[in-house]
């Protein structure tokens, strides 16, 4: 089992993009899978946890105030940006700007901290963004949807996000858990299949959230190579902006975690709160961007190792 999972750890993006294809090329399994999402999320959570252990994800106190800052930036004054640059543009209805401003107002997707291994950097930040970003969010998102009321009532996000925050708590609590009394100082065959896993489970996650984009590539495909292009450009476009600021500020040594929090948001939580009408135009956006989310590894592997 162990070779098994230390392969799956050396070969984490081949996996990952073997996750993509899947979900690609099974649409029927992919919305088999949409109601396990939550549950699969949390198991990915807690590896990710696991990995790090509570002393080096909690940080020092200056690490959590800035990482409140960055959450604020991220989660209200990024989506607010969007909302008056698609109200100028006269998009404010398009399809587009309800996902570019619900992805700009998601906290950090949970497998942040799996891809800041990926890159070969540390994902202790990632892991802490997701924490705080996510404890935030029924404070954060209430602007963005008070300027957007077709998102539907604030109250059903806030409860979705109290729900994803005591998900959030109880499998990183379970795990810092475990960490702390049974597992203080794991070895490193025992960090490389923790690994291992964590790819693995980042694989099936992606398949439930892929049921769009198998039918669009074989029944509209130019509209889903215009959707592909347009959130891997803004996907890798924050990253890369993101992570370049970060260096140039005094938090260069979290430039990676950074950029990767900043372009890789949670914007799946917002599948379960708002009104059908909203979601449908945008599944195909929500499934086109976990593309450039889980070949961050492979595209931006090398800029990130130069952070």
């Amino acid at each position: 089992m162990h070779a098994f999972l230390a392969a799956a750890a050396r070969h984490g993006r081949l996996v990952l993009v073997l996750g993509l294809a899947a979900g690609i090329a099974l649409p029927d399994l992919a919305l088999a899978m949409r109601p396990w999402i939550a549950g699969m999320i949390a198991s990915l959570l807690f590896l990710a946890a696991l990995r790090v252990g509570h002393r080096q994800a909690v940080g020092a106190l200056g690490d959590l105030g800035a990482s409140v800052g960055l959450a604020t930036v991220l989660q209200v004054v990024l989506p607010i940006s969007a909302i008056l640059l698609f109200a100028v543009l006269g998009l404010s209805g398009a399809a587009l700007a309800t996902f570019f401003v619900l992805m700009l107002a998601a906290a950090p997707v949970t497998g942040s901290p799996n891809l800041a291994i990926m890159t070969g950097n540390d994902p202790a930040p990632a892991l802490r963004q997701i924490v705080v970003g996510t404890a935030l969010l029924p404070l954060t998102v209430l602007p963005v949807f008070w300027l957007s009321p077709a998102f539907g009532e604030a109250r059903a996000v806030l409860t979705a996000a109290g729900g994803l925050m005591a998900l959030i708590a109880a499998a990183t609590g379970s795990a810092f858990l475990l960490r702390a009394f049974w597992l203080r100082n794991p070895s490193e065959r025992t960090v490389q299949s923790i690994d291992g896993l964590s790819a693995i489970a980042m694989a099936v996650v992606v398949i439930g959230l892929m049921s769009a984009v198998g039918p669009a590539i074989r029944q509209t495909p130019l509209t889903f190579a215009g959707v592909l292009a347009l959130v891997c450009a803004v996907n890798f476009l924050l990253q890369i902006v993101a992570a370049l600021l970060a260096r140039r500020a005094r938090f260069a040594r979290h430039a990676a975690a950074i950029g990767i929090v900043a372009g890789n948001r949670n914007v799946a939580l917002f599948l379960t709160v708002l009104p059908q009408e909203t979601i449908d135009p945008i599944l195909l956006f929500i499934g086109c961007y976990q593309i450039p989310m889980y070949l961050t590894p492979a595209i931006l592997g090398r800029f990130y190792r130069r952070q």
